[in-house]
Formats: structure tokens, C-alpha cells, sequence
């Protein structure tokens, strides 16, 4: 029987993440105060975020940070997550392509989502925060820094979008398992929250309504401070774990990737898969084909603008360069929660401009469909945030098929769907549908800001 598992041992765990600030031709612009326009330092930051984080957030020197001996330990409880060969949907397709998956779904509930939520909340601690806040789209984050609060002994505030609340409703009970508070947003608990509702009383919510909740409790409660589960440097950092490990495991199966492809909402699960992989790109040894793989409904990577702009829709955040559709911009109730963001992640967005890798966007129904064919071949059911990567997978082992190449491919299994069963029922029963933005509506929003 082929082997189709690559696992690493204990000594063979990454004792290091990998900044791709360090190494990159043209690092990515400086967030800047809205007010001023000036670059703000990591002092700036360090009144919302924890002071580590925003050091490697701005950190453009250190291709190499060293994580914490006690993270490591946390790791190693459910690190290394195997790296898989796909050989059933390889047959399925009838591709010459190899599949390679990495599955992060065995992690801690279900998701990548972990390997920056321990990390964040140990700075916390380390700098004597008793509270964290958040906000969270699908579940996944949310679910994550809950469990990651509870690990250090710290309280936890969620706000989740309203809409996947009401999708998703146990990964909220997962949260309030760990001991979190969880609010649908927007909600009447904050300011931001109430402006919002007396705008649109049937606002569904974002994760920019979600973020600026987060942001004004974190500000506005002492001891508090806020966490992000993706678009920023340091949390796609922290997720380097997934492509250095990756790496290894590669070497292992004795060949190395053609094309990495991940799903894209903010940039945490596709830049932890990518940068490590990309680093050999920059120095010229090698050249792999990067996709990210984001919805029709919210195609900020494919026709989004490369922009300053705020990160939530309150505009609580500093002035961000990212591909945008606008902070306003209210995205379509899709089931992949975690992928309804308006902009892309300061790295990625660099990386983009300069041709480095590009993106795609896929419809809700192709998701789902390539999601039912990767559960019955490979017996996994993956979130439909996932289900976005395995769809681009799916594209490029085709077009292996149309011209012989027989390339490798390796994508991010981001998290299991599990809790998603709802969305599987309706896309069984025919009722969901696609939905694409016009050329208009992202124009009129951009205006908007």
C-alpha cells in the first residue's frame, strides 16, 4: 500500500517562524495614522495589540524570530499536522497531477487558526493582560482564541457576525464552552455597534462591523487588548509553522511543489502555507506558482484596488496598503464565514502587485461541489472556507489532465466542516445560490470610502 502520511518528529518541529518582511524586494508599506498620514511605530500599536505583536508587525530586518519555549510546548500536543497525498481525488480527476494536501484540520478545534491564538495570547499574558477581545467571522478564530484565553488564564470577549451566528450557531456554544462572552455584530453593545444598526436596523454584519466592536472594547476596557486571527504580518508569521513544516514533509515524499494554493480571506492560512515556500522564490532557487483562492462574491484580490484604507468599517483601525473592495463594502451571506472580508493582508497585497502570485475567485456552488468530491474520495469533509482551495486544486490537476504535466501540487486544508453541516444540507437540497458583484457595485463602494 502506498504510503499517503508524512509526519515529523518531536526534535524535527520548527523552533523558529519565518518573516517574509525580511526577505522581500519591495517590503510592504507602513500603516498610517488616518489623521496625520504618517507611519506609525510598533508603539502605536501597542495600545490595542500586545507589545511583541506589534514589534513583529513592523519587522522588516529578521527573516528568522524565535518562538517561545513555552508555545513550542503548546505546539507539540498537536504539531506536526500530517502532510497527506491525495491519491483517491488524484484518481477521481483522472490527473497525472500529484496532490499534496496539508491538514490542519486534526488541530484543536478543527482549524489553523490555533497556531496564532496561542502565541497571541502568551504575549498577553507575558505583559500582564487579564483580557482579550476579538471578533470572528465562521467560528474558527473565535473558537480558537477562546480556547487559547482559557489556556492562559485570560478572560475572552468574541464578536461574531451576525449572519454566520446564525449559519454556524454551536461554533458560538464552542466559544462559550471555553468561557468566552460572544455577541452577534453588529450589536447594541458598543458605539460602533449602535451607529451601525441605526444606519441599517437589518444589517447582517461583516468582519469590519465585527472588528470595530472588538477594537472599541479593547480600547475602552483597561487591561484589555485586542487579537486578529489573520490579515496582519504577525499572525501570518505565527502561521509560518504550517509551510516550514510542510517544507520538511515535502522533502520527505521526495518532491517539491509546482503550485501552493490556499484559501484567502484575510491571508493567514495562505501566506502560512506560502512565505516559506516563497522565500526560495526570492532568492531565485526556485519557482513555484502561488494562488489564492477567494469567493466570487468578495474578490478583493482580482478586482479590488491596491489602496490605503481602514481595516474595519468604523474606521477605528489604522490606514492599511491592501487590495480593498472598500471597508463598507457588505459582502453576500456566503457559508465560507471566514473569507467575507473586504481587504487582503498587507504581505500578500505587496506580493500581488508585484507579480509574485496571484488570485482567483470561485463561486459558492463550485466550492461546495469540489468540497463533496474531496469527502467522498479522501473521506474528509472540509469547511467551506477550505472548500476554496480544494476547487483551484481541482482547476489546475484538470488542466494537468488536458496537457500531460504531470506537476505537484500542494494546498492548505485550513479546517474541517464539521459544524458546517448546515451549509452541506443546503447545497444537497439545492438551495444555495452563487453570487457575483458588478464592476459598478465595487466601483460605487470604493467611492464610498
Amino acid at each position: 500500500m502506498k504510503q499517503k502520511r508524512f509526519i515529523l518528529q518531536e526534535n524535527e518541529l520548527p523552533t523558529q517562524w519565518y518573516n517574509i518582511q525580511a526577505d522581500m524586494p519591495n517590503k510592504p508599506l507602513p500603516p498610517i495614522h488616518p489623521a496625520t498620514r504618517e507611519p506609525l511605530g510598533w508603539e502605536d500599536l501597542a495600545h490595542i495589540f500586545p507589545t511583541e505583536c506589534c514589534k513583529q508587525e513592523l519587522d522588516t530586518e529578521h527573516a528568522w524570530i524565535d518562538i517561545p519555549e513555552e508555545v513550542q510546548e503548546k505546539y507539540k500536543y498537536y504539531r506536526s499536522t500530517p502532510l497527506v497525498r491525495a491519491y483517491a481525488l488524484e484518481e477521481a480527476l483522472g490527473t497525472p497531477a500529484h496532490i499534496y494536501f496539508k491538514n490542519e484540520s486534526v488541530n484543536p478545534l478543527g482549524s489553523h487558526k490555533i497556531n496564532s491564538a496561542l502565541p497571541q495570547c502568551y504575549y498577553a499574558k507575558q505583559e500582564g493582560t487579564t483580557n482579550v477581545t476579538t471578533e470572528t467571522g465562521a467560528g474558527q478564530w473565535g473558537a480558537a482564541l477562546s480556547y487559547a484565553a482559557k489556556v492562559y488564564g485570560l478572560e475572552c470577549a468574541v464578536y461574531q457576525v451576525k449572519i454566520s451566528m446564525q449559519q454556524k450557531p454551536y461554533r458560538s456554544s464552542i466559544m462559550r464552552t471555553f468561557g468566552a462572552t460572544v455577541e452577534g455584530s453588529p450589536s447594541m453593545s458598543t458605539r460602533a455597534g449602535k451607529d451601525i444598526i441605526s444606519r441599517d436596523p437589518h444589517h447582517m454584519g461583516s468582519l469590519g462591523t465585527a472588528i470595530s466592536e472588538a477594537v472599541e472594547l479593547a480600547t475602552t476596557t483597561p487591561n484589555c487588548k485586542y487579537t486578529l486571527g489573520s490579515v496582519l504580518n504577525h499572525v501570518a508569521l505565527h502561521q509560518s509553522i504550517i509551510g516550514l513544516e510542510a517544507e520538511k514533509q515535502m522533502e520527505m515524499a521526495g518532491e517539491y511543489p509546482d503550485t501552493v494554493i490556499a484559501c484567502f480571506g484575510g491571508g493567514s492560512n495562505f501566506g502560512g502555507i506560502a512565505f516559506p515556500f516563497m522565500r526560495h522564490n526570492l532568492s531565485g532557487e526556485r519557482h513555484t506558482e502561488f494562488i489564492a483562492a477567494e469567493p466570487e462574491s468578495c474578490p478583493k484580490l482580482t478586482r479590488g484596488r491596491f489602496e490605503y484604507d481602514f481595516g474595519d468599517e468604523a474606521g477605528y483601525t489604522p490606514l492599511l496598503p491592501m487590495y480593498t473592495l472598500g471597508h463598507n463594502f457588505r459582502p453576500a451571506n456566503i457559508h465560507a464565514g471566514g473569507l467575507r472580508y473586504h481587504g487582503a493582508g498587507m504581505i500578500v497585497s505587496q506580493l500581488i502587485k508585484d507579480g509574485l502570485m496571484h488570485g482567483v475567485d470561485i463561486p459558492q456552488l463550485e466550492t461546495f461541489e469540489a468540497g463533496m468530491l474531496f469527502a467522498r474520495t479522501e473521506g474528509i469533509i472540509p469547511a467551506p472556507e477550505s472548500s476554496h482551495a480544494i476547487a483551484a486544486t481541482i482547476r489546475e490537476a484538470k488542466k494537468c489532465k488536458e496537457t500531460g504535466e504531470e506537476k505537484v501540487i500542494l494546498f492548505n486544508l485550513s479546517g474541517h466542516g464539521l459544524i458546517d453541516m448546515t451549509a452541506y444540507e443546503q447545497y444537497l437540497n439545492g438551495d444555495l445560490l452563487n453570487y457575483k458583484i458588478s464592476d459598478e457595485e465595487i466601483e460605487n463602494n470604493l467611492k464610498k470610502g
